[in-house]
């Protein structure tokens, strides 16, 4: 095989390497499948919740709502005269759908200047970091999955002004993330002692 052929193969190699770490994960509906599937996830949302005090399900069934693990998930189009594409509806990207503006709050506020909205460990760093400001600004529990994301979705101020009282639709979608919260914190109790044992007694002791 001439050197160049290998460059080639390489390359095809770290590109569908790239795709399998960036899809979804295969079984969305089941955290410890997740994280099992995906185990440096597990080690972003513990930091997470070590840095913000914000229990993983709660972020992780509203990234399920958002993006529904896609990296590079946006939102639809817009339309000129229903016809003519017309950039997208808002700035939100990535993992958690943050708008440019939150984000880069975000940014200026941890320091975080290299953060990328298609990291998964920057994504649910934001939304810890978004949950913990909820409960700050809006006296949100950081359990409260319903609350919180209200929160998310229409902003501290539109919270406060409870906007969403007059969006059946959402506060319908905020009951589901609180449902999905309750099952992934459910099921994380369950495997979450296996999670939390490194490589070495995985390799030696699993």
């Amino acid at each position: 095989m001439t050197a160049k052929v290998k460059a080639i193969v390489s390359g095809c190699l770290l590109a569908v390497l790239a795709g399998c770490a960036s899809a979804p994960p295969e079984q969305p509906e089941d955290l410890c499948e997740i994280f099992y599937e995906k185990r440096d996830w597990y080690d972003a949302a513990a930091d997470m919740q070590e840095r913000w005090g914000v229990p993983i399900q709660v972020p992780m069934a509203m990234m399920y709502q958002e993006s529904s693990f896609k990296h590079d998930a946006v939102p639809p189009r817009d339309y000129l005269l229903w016809i003519i594409p017309w950039g997208r509806v808002s700035s939100a990207y990535g993992y958690s759908q943050a708008k440019t503006p939150t984000w880069d709050d975000y940014e200026r506020e941890t320091g975080n200047s290299w953060a990328s909205r298609d990291s998964f460990a920057d994504a649910i760093d934001f939304m810890g970091w978004f949950i913990d400001k909820s409960q700050r600004i809006n006296g949100v529990s950081k359990w409260d999955a319903y609350g919180q994301y209200l929160n998310y979705h229409e902003g501290w101020g539109g919270y406060k002004r409870q906007t969403y009282r007059s969006k059946a639709w959402l506060m319908r979608t905020a009951e589901k993330v609180k449902q999905r919260a309750g099952t992934y914190g459910a099921q994380l109790r369950s495997c979450e002692d296996d999670l939390q044992k490194g490589w070495f007694w995985r390799m030696f002791f699993s």
